[in-house]
């Protein structure tokens, strides 16, 4: 018990054992299960558990007064006096909604996202949260999943940089801070590896993909300072990761010295037993405890079967004092025993909760999250009341489905819509076409009837808050069939047509992309969603978003990302040539390999050019960095943005590489005309990878570094790493 405060430790000595195991107990508070919205009125449910000392805390639950209540009950009418941890869901904003984590971190940029989390922190602990579960840091390379909408994409580097400006955001440079809260790394580990894309579902994989690709994102959320890690709900490569002492014990506090709690998913440790390696919850509780799971989200194994394990000598005291310890002493960390009060102000809930410094930094996250991916003629932006336009769709006048998925705190009628949006700029006009998933002959003929007056239709299609996110998992990606139906019933108007496409993942949009002129992918932007896409259109702001994943042509192609490797038969052929489907090398018959838009692809209002790469030099040492240069133009009529990306390819090594990774981006932004020399500095440790021995670290021999606006449309220039002199 070296490593807790004399205060901790003293606790640990007085706490009986029932007490050790209440203080492993954490419970939801009074959530819907039915939707998201939550229940704020105060409830005397929990107060005699918390007398009692049954309950370390409670999460999903918000408000100054009902907090205080309870804090006060913990620490005046229990017999250690112990504060409360109130952990919550803030996934992606509180009161005030920022888009999707997956939206976000199309913007690619680390500062705003820090913003955001910072923003997100305020209003939590104004209404006495202290403890958040999230970022998450699970890659996400199967857009069937769900749950890709809650991460950073597919890319182990960019993914590691957003989960710790989002640490950093949460928990400030003082955990004890009133404005700052805990957060979680989560799901610990390769959550997003589910097979099948289905939730919950199994993951097996080998040592090197889950060091190299997968653990990553976590390594660098908890580099960044991060309080907490959550366990995952999969068994991984046969062992529930809950359970899963070599993750939680060998690579988690071995490795990587993480000395912090450890908390199971909600009734994780309750379902080994459904996965099949603990017999009943005892066996449950004693087998996570063992492996590193310090406190019980939502099962009460540990409430139940704490005191007998410890009795019967099958749980060693040292093992459950450490886990307790971990809790107390996140509660030290946050300052609850020197102010069990400091989370939750009355004053502060009324200036933070949707400021309008919060809102404003919505509507410029929204804006930097959106992706253009067509726009054929430069068709946008618009010029504001120089066009008659109609807007229709599903999601046209939708408040509620905004918010996105994870948003159980945010009110269904804050949302800015897209018609309220564009409204305010210029008149428009509104038709329904059809509901989400199903269509009707009346809805189908007003939308016609209103498109055929425009000069310009603009479609608001895609997926519904509650099509993606947990449990939502789906097998057909792309746009649901009646909405096709309507884009092809309105093409026939001969109009042009911007299509608005909300989504919580990447979507199959080949049946779509023919027949529009503009396509913006607007995944769910929040509060203020319909001012961002009405700045957007109307070129008030300029696109700014890359693609953190690949949107995939065929769900077949599924799972799809830029990290591929050659192969042994790597494809040579020509798509356009018919031939070329007799030839045996890595290929579909049916369609192509290359994706619809890949990783790091996103238009601007204007158009760059970038030069060829200048280098430093051709060889390096292990002690050496090379430099590249290149100039960048903006060869177009507007100022714009564009983001430069290096990749990096070792073409031979001790084991099969990736074609190319992501290794720096640079945002750079030029008047028209204006152009810029930028440079990229190359170490050796950007070369490192898990070698054929497991080792980390470079090899020498032959690299290829490319730079260009995504992972596809590329400069490349060689050098070769030498051994030392």
């Amino acid at each position: 018990m070296g490593q807790f405060s004399e205060h901790v430790q003293a606790l640990l000595a007085q706490l009986s054992v029932e007490e050790k195991a209440g203080q492993l107990n954490f419970l939801v508070g009074d959530l819907f299960m039915t939707g998201p919205t939550m229940k704020t009125t105060a409830s005397d449910k929990f107060d005699e558990q918390i007398r009692s000392g049954e309950i370390t805390g409670l999460f999903n639950i918000y408000g100054t007064d009902y907090i205080h209540r309870l804090q006060k009950i913990a620490v005046e009418e229990s017999k250690w006096g112990i504060p409360l941890l109130i952990g919550a869901d803030v996934i992606h904003g509180l009161k005030t909604i920022f888009p999707i984590p997956l939206g976000e971190s199309a913007s690619w940029n680390l500062e705003l996202i820090e913003q955001t989390a910072r923003a997100a922190a305020d209003e939590s602990t104004a209404v006495g949260i202290n403890f958040n579960f999230a970022p998450m840091c699970d890659i996400g390379l199967d857009a069937r999943w769900g749950r890709v909408a809650e991460g950073g994409g597919e890319d182990p580097y960019l993914s590691g940089l957003i989960a710790a400006a989002r640490v950093r955001g949460f928990q400030g440079k003082d955990l004890k801070a009133p404005d700052t809260l805990a957060a979680c790394v989560k799901h610990l580990a390769a959550y997003g590896a589910a097979e099948a894309g289905r939730d919950y579902n199994t993951v097996d994989m080998s040592e090197y993909r889950l060091r190299q690709t997968y653990l990553p994102a976590y390594k660098k959320a908890l580099e960044a300072g991060a309080a907490t890690v959550m366990s995952s709900f999969n068994d991984l490569n046969g062992v529930p990761c809950t359970a899963n002492d070599y993750l939680l014990r060998q690579i988690l506090r071995e490795e990587w010295g993480f000395d912090g709690l450890v908390v199971s998913d909600w009734a994780s440790i309750a379902e080994t037993t459904a996965h099949g390696t603990s017999a009943d919850l005892k066996d449950a509780a004693l087998q996570c405890l063992q492996a590193g799971t310090d406190l019980d989200m939502m099962s009460e194994a540990y409430l139940q079967h704490v005191p007998q394990l410890v009795a019967n000598g099958q749980l060693a005291m040292s093992t459950l004092d450490q886990a307790v310890g971990q809790v107390l002493s996140l509660k030290e960390k946050l300052g609850l025993f020197e102010d069990p009060y400091r989370y939750g102000n009355l004053e502060r809930e009324q200036v933070s909760l949707k400021s309008d410094q919060h809102l404003q930094l919505a509507r410029q996250m929204a804006e930097e999250s959106i992706v253009l991916l067509k726009n054929k003629g430069d068709l946008l932006p618009l010029e504001p009341k120089q066009h008659l336009l109609t807007l229709i769709g599903p999601l046209a006048d939708n408040k509620a489905d905004m918010n996105g998925t994870w948003s159980f705190f945010a009110e269904p009628d804050d949302p800015v819509s897209f018609y309220e949006g564009i409204k305010a700029v210029q008149p428009v006009q509104l038709a329904l076409g059809c509901e989400l998933y199903q269509s009707t002959e009346q809805h189908f003929s007003e939308a016609i009837e209103k498109a055929s007056a425009a000069d310009v239709i603009i479609l608001a299609l895609g997926e519904s808050a509650v099509m993606n996110g947990e449990a939502a998992s789906r097998s057909d990606i792309g746009l649901p069939e009646n909405q096709l139906d309507l884009v092809k019933a309105l093409k026939k108007l001969d109009k042009p047509m911007i299509a608005v496409v909300s989504c919580g993942r990447p979507l199959v949009l080949s049946a779509l992309e023919p027949l529009v002129d503009a396509i913006l992918v607007t995944w769910s932007l929040g509060t203020e969603a319909g001012h961002a896409l009405a700045n957007i259109l109307f070129g008030r702001s300029e696109p700014l978003g890359k693609l953190p994943m690949t949107f995939p042509r065929a769900v077949g192609q599924v799972p799809i990302h830029y990290q591929v490797k050659s192969t042994g038969r790597p494809y040579l052929g020509d798509y356009s040539e018919p031939r070329s489907e007799r030839i045996y090398q890595s290929k579909y018959r049916d369609v192509e390999n290359i994706p619809l838009y890949p990783f790091g692809y996103g238009l601007t209002y204007t158009h760059f050019n970038l030069s060829e790469i200048r280098i430093s030099q051709s060889e390096m040492y292990l002690n050496d960095t090379i430099t590249l240069e290149c100039l960048i133009t903006n060869t177009g009529k507007r100022k714009g943005t564009e983001v430069v990306q290096l990749y990096i390819r070792d073409l031979v090594a001790s084991i099969t590489r990736p074609l190319k990774e992501l290794k720096s981006f640079q945002r750079v932004t030029l008047q028209a005309g204006e152009s810029k020399t930028i440079s990229f500095r190359i170490e050796p440790d950007m070369l490192a990878f898990y070698r054929k021995d497991m080792t980390f670290g470079p090899e020498s021999g032959q690299f290829t570094a490319y730079l260009g606006f995504d992972s596809e449309s590329l400069k490349s220039v060689n050098f070769t790493l030498l051994d030392e002199e």
